[in-house]
């Protein structure tokens, strides 16, 4: 039979306090290790520059300041990871793993695309159980500098520059802005600077140093910057 109507609301109060009673709160220790971050590429006559922020975070706890989100896939092709650390990792190790058998098989540098559609088949046939969204980029001797962006969702996309992680959204605006198709390598390392160094000082998830990836048929060079 159903209770009175006084003891049904005391029982929904109860109800209410104890789902928002803080105690209840998942301890930040069991939260997800996340990088909630600010990444980017750009290619540019000649090769590509990456950078991302370096703070990973779990919940509201600042697990690490110093890692690094931009991973190596090949020689000269590096991904920018952004969501969940573990699952962006484990894609990034598949990826590498394929990309080097590739290689060995096909006696020859592997494609920026080949790299970036293995990591689109597994984000897509994987995407209600990955929260990953990455870029990946670099240069290989038939097409050059490229860069394509795999977001949440597996879609794969090969544009002229792009952002992704959480700082991102701050920024849309001023890349759209700056950002012109004839810019040289050094407007691109300062394109790339300026924008993380922007969305790391209006994004909670973003912080710590920029790390700027080089990639060009010369190499790779890689730099860090200390922001105040």
């Amino acid at each position: 039979s159903r209770p009175p109507a006084d003891d049904e609301g005391a029982a929904t109060t109860t109800m209410m306090m104890a789902a928002t009673r803080p105690s209840e709160a998942m301890p930040w220790t069991e939260a997800e290790v996340s990088t909630g971050t600010t990444i980017m590429a750009v290619a540019y006559e000649g090769g590509v520059i990456m950078g991302a922020d370096s703070r990973v975070s779990t919940g509201t706890y600042v697990a690490n300041r110093v890692s690094d989100k931009v991973t190596a896939i090949h020689d000269k092709i590096y991904m920018c990871r952004s969501g969940s650390a573990a699952d962006t990792q484990a894609v990034s190790d598949y990826v590498r793993s394929y990309v080097a058998a590739h290689a060995i098989e096909g006696d020859r540098p592997p494609l920026v695309k080949t790299a970036a559609t293995l990591c689109q088949r597994i984000c897509y046939q994987e995407k209600d159980r990955l929260l990953a969204g990455v870029i990946v980029a670099g240069y290989d001797p038939y097409k050059g500098g490229q860069v394509f962006v795999v977001p949440l969702g597996g879609t794969l996309q090969q544009v002229p520059f792009a952002i992704g992680g959480s700082g991102s959204t701050y920024i849309y605006g001023h890349v759209d802005h700056v950002y012109r198709p004839t810019m040289t390598k050094a407007e691109c390392v300062d394109f790339v600077k300026t924008a993380v160094e922007r969305a790391m000082a209006r994004d909670g998830s973003s912080g710590g140093i920029i790390r700027i990836v080089a990639i060009d048929a010369a190499g790779v060079d890689r730099e860090y910057i200390t922001v105040s």
